[in-house]
């Protein structure tokens, strides 16, 4: 059932008894050839297709926490703080709409925390039962797939080839795969980082509209099994 196109009182009818399902995105630059709706394209498009009978599908927080991609241009971003008031200010609207169990179900990485965050508070809150995922968290790729969500690299550009292969521009040839820091057990925030690296990862150039499709169907399955389990 899609918030979006429902009464007022098919949602009276239905809240109590369903989950509540929020997928929470952003606007950002994603390189020079893929669209900065590609967070909010890709959560908003594996969320509608897992979805089943017992869910009620919000419309999409277009917006994230996307500071950190401001100086590339092309982007729109919250405040963490913004973003953490509008994230409970929609889960209060759900409990007083009848609503007891939420899931938000995020697309971008810098959204973590403040998904975190805000499922934690509501749930004390507003008397709700409030879960959080990651999209991408729901499957484990192969071995020798590539790094994943990543940004705007082969996992992103492969997934928006099997949704929308008109939004997907020429893509620059890298001289190398930039070489990321290696995993130390710290989560690790500079703006050089992002500098270096021309605001992507890894090579976009290795996906395909295939990859994508299989990607896509697994991540689809995967969310599909949680939410039934939730």
């Amino acid at each position: 059932m899609l918030w979006r196109e429902s009464t007022r009182g098919g949602l009276r009818d239905v809240l109590p008894s369903s989950v509540v399902v929020v997928p929470v995105g952003a606007i950002e630059q994603h390189g020079p050839y893929l669209p900065v709706w590609t967070d909010s394209l890709i959560v908003s498009t594996v969320v509608s297709r897992a979805a089943g009978d017992d869910c009620v599908v919000a419309p999409t927080v277009s917006f994230g926490a996307s500071d950190h991609h401001l100086p590339f241009g092309g982007t729109l971003s919250l405040s963490v703080e913004t973003m953490l008031a509008v994230l409970l200010d929609l889960a209060r609207s759900v409990a007083l709409g009848g609503g007891r169990r939420l899931a938000l179900v995020n697309g971008h990485g810098g959204n973590r925390g403040v998904c975190h965050a805000a499922a934690a508070a509501a749930s004390t809150r507003y008397d709700l039962s409030v879960a959080y995922l990651d999209y991408w968290s729901v499957w484990q790729p192969a071995v020798d797939a590539p790094p994943w969500p990543g940004h705007a690299g082969r996992f992103e550009t492969a997934l928006v080839r099997a949704i929308r292969p008109d939004l997907v521009g020429d893509i620059p040839l890298r001289a190398s795969v930039p070489v990321l820091p290696d995993d130390s057990g710290w989560d690790v925030h500079t703006e050089q980082l992002w500098h270096d690296i021309d605001g992507y990862t890894d090579d976009p150039s290795l996906a395909t509209e295939q990859d994508g499709r299989q990607w896509l169907d697994a991540l689809v399955a995967g969310l599909a099994s949680r939410l039934a389990a939730l």
